[in-house]
């Protein structure tokens, strides 16, 4: 497939790599030549240009695209790429928003009618990854396949796991309530076999349903609780969004060092407490009583702050902590950290992307990228191997 993508901000570098793996024909296009320095050693074209231009979009063949995706930081740039490239003859067309009213099923027929086929909002992504998280407060990932039947997740095992130390060629794990997938050991990636076991401190992948969750969770050692009292670091546009989307029954505050952005906040969530403080500061997080809460979130523009205060409150006693974190670089680093969760919206916003590129026989993938690898739903052929006992 021959596909232009506008914007070589994070979330289209991230694609354009991706999608190069997948062997299609990719050209990366920005107005700012910087942005596209350092992509030579990338099998995927690159070029300067604007993406309003008609004569730039000519110049990066768009005509011969068979999708153009639109993800600048800005979203009437996206979105007008996304118009005129439809004019000039591409089939389908993706634009990157911030906001949400365009992603009312209501709208979706006015925005094809434009010439627009698909629209994503990153910080919508992260925000419903980190809802579903809360939910399953003792799991890392949570990733449903087949309408909910098959369910990926992933834990990190602790001393006290019954399947501690027993060889998977042993007989203990020969039933059909899970599967153990992957096995994250420090930076090494395990596919069992026989002869491997799990140790304690591993992260390891299982493959189940619902109706076994319980299950896993006990066979991992990993203790179900109640969240109800959270703490959200940055006012940003992802923890607006948790708060506007997650269930009524939590009890929220935000903590953000800008004061107007306070004033600006407290107007859309009147019914959410906006502190006015530097949230890096142990003292303003004591001051909150940071020890009593069940959740800690950090969604700041900076990775390391949140990836340090997701530390200093697990010190605090916080069960569940979870980071957004945009450098992938990090994400063994907090891993060693004992950080619950670790969410990245451009990962996040390439995996849904990279589904509108799947063939009729492919019906999902999802990119995990502490592993570096990818999950894949796949359509079984008559008469091939998989189908065979």
């Amino acid at each position: 497939m021959r596909i232009l993508i506008a914007g070589a901000g994070e979330v289209g570098r991230h694609l354009a790599k991706l999608l190069a793996r997948e062997n299609h024909n990719i050209t990366l296009m920005d107005a700012d030549s910087e942005r596209l320095q350092d992509l030579d050693m990338y099998d995927f074209m690159t070029s300067r240009g604007n993406p309003t231009s008609i004569h730039d979009l000519k110049e990066c063949g768009v005509g011969g695209a068979d999708l153009f995706v639109a993800v600048t930081p800005y979203e009437s740039i996206n979105m007008t790429a996304c118009m005129i490239a439809n004019n000039l003859g591409v089939p389908k067309t993706l634009a990157r928003i911030d906001n949400y009213e365009y992603l009312l099923p209501k709208n979706k027929e006015f925005f094809a009618k434009l010439g627009v086929d698909y629209l994503i909002y990153p910080e919508v992504l992260a925000s419903q990854g980190i809802i579903e998280s809360l939910k399953k407060n003792w799991m890392r990932q949570y990733m449903p396949f087949r309408n909910g039947e098959m369910i990926l997740l992933s834990v990190k095992v602790r001393a006290n796991a019954p399947i501690l130390n027993k060889k998977f060629i042993s007989g203990y794990f020969g039933h059909n309530r899970y599967r153990v997938v992957a096995i994250k050991r420090g930076h090494e990636t395990i596919l069992p076999n026989g002869q491997d076991e799990i140790l304690a401190g591993d992260i390891v992948f299982f493959m189940t349903n619902e109706d076994n969750l319980d299950f896993v969770r006990e066979q991992a050692g990993k203790e179900d609780y109640k969240i109800k009292d959270i703490m959200i670091l940055g006012g940003t546009k992802i923890a607006q969004k948790i708060v506007q989307t997650m269930p009524n029954h939590y009890n929220v505050k935000i903590i953000e060092p800008d004061r107007e952005a306070c004033i600006a906040i407290s107007d859309k969530l009147p019914n959410t407490l906006i502190i006015n403080s530097d949230g890096r500061d142990v003292g303003v997080l004591e001051d909150e009583d940071i020890a009593s809460v069940d959740a800690f979130v950090a969604v700041t523009p900076n990775s390391e702050a949140n990836l340090l205060t997701c530390m200093v409150a697990k010190r605090y006693g916080v069960k569940k902590t979870i980071a957004e974190v945009e450098n992938i670089d990090y994400f063994n680093l907090a891993e060693s950290m004992d950080i619950s969760t670790i969410i990245n919206k451009k990962t996040i916003a390439a995996s849904y992307i990279h589904q509108i590129t799947l063939n009729l026989d492919v019906l999902d993938v999802r990119t995990l990228p502490s592993i570096d690898a990818e999950v894949v739903e796949l359509i079984a052929k008559e008469g091939s191997k998989v189908t065979k006992n």
